[in-house]
């Protein structure tokens, strides 16, 4: 099967996103595959939850749950540099990949690594840093670094799971920077009390999940097309992105179905191909 190509890649990519760097007024983002993000904002970098590697085809390709991938890597994590911040929103490897962040962490020597407190041991230990390095966040707990506020929010994947000391084990991100507020779910279904969580931050731009919670696939599940676009309208969000399609041949979705859905219900989408660009200009 011939992968889906990537609309930029490496080295395009990254001129791409150059071309942005003085831009102090809007917000840039790149599409990098599964649920993993390129901000950018002032000159500034985020990776959110980047998963760069063939880690886990390699992982599961004599099992019967074979990851077979779909879409050819949008950029080799070795070239990243200048990145500010980098977030893992659960243990999961397409989440946490260690091929990915482990380059990553080398070569941004000041970068913060955003994760949540309940996996600190299992994250030190996956990307081989020291225990205290990453800043751990929980749920109604807030983090301020480099011109960027985080706030921590509950995830349900497939339920919220928390550690003895109360910590969630899943969590999304509200991102707030200049006048903008990013919502970056992680991996989630729709929990009680989802929209008054969310609601208060005017959430101006929504990344959701979309390949569903079908049991038969022996993987946690997420919000499906239909859900995804109800989500987005219910907290009253700007725009919505789709993501956690288009990656693995046995865990996917069709974007098309989404933008239906999303259509039915007046709520404002764009669809992205990996390694394409979107702008908050687009609000204007």
């Amino acid at each position: 099967m011939s992968l889906i190509p990537a609309i930029l890649k490496d080295e395009a990519l990254l001129k791409d996103a150059d071309s942005y760097l003085s831009d102090s007024t809007d917000f840039h983002i790149w599409w990098l595959g599964q649920s993993g993000y390129l901000l950018q904002w002032n000159g500034k970098r985020i990776l959110l939850d980047p998963y760069l590697s063939d880690s886990l085809t390699k992982k599961y390709a004599e099992t019967k749950k074979p990851h077979t991938r779909m879409s050819e890597r949008v950029i080799d994590p070795q070239l990243f540099r200048n990145i500010s911040i980098v977030t893992s929103s659960h243990n999961h490897t397409d989440h946490l990949d260690g091929e990915t962040l482990i380059p990553v962490l080398k070569n941004n020597p000041q970068i913060e690594f955003i994760i949540p407190e309940a996996n600190r041991i299992f994250i030190a230990d996956r990307v081989k840093c020291d225990i205290n390095f990453p800043t751990g966040l929980n749920d109604k707990q807030t983090k301020a670094i480099d011109g960027f506020t985080f706030h921590g929010i509950p995830a349900k994947h497939n339920e919220i799971e928390r550690d003895e000391k109360g910590n969630c084990k899943f969590m999304g991100y509200v991102i707030q920077f200049g006048n903008w507020s990013v919502y970056h779910s992680g991996d989630t279904l729709w929990f009680d009390d989802m929209e008054e969580i969310l609601k208060p931050f005017n959430i101006d731009l929504a990344l959701l999940p979309i390949n569903g919670d079908r049991p038969e696939r022996g993987v946690a599940g997420n919000l499906n097309t239909k859900e995804a676009a109800q989500l987005a309208k219910a907290i009253n969000a700007g725009i919505v992105i789709p993501c956690h399609y288009d990656m693995f041949t046995f865990n996917t979705a069709d974007p098309a179905d989404f933008a239906i859905e999303a259509e039915k219900i007046e709520q404002t989408y764009a669809l992205l191909k990996h390694g394409e660009h979107w702008s908050s200009s687009s609000f204007k």
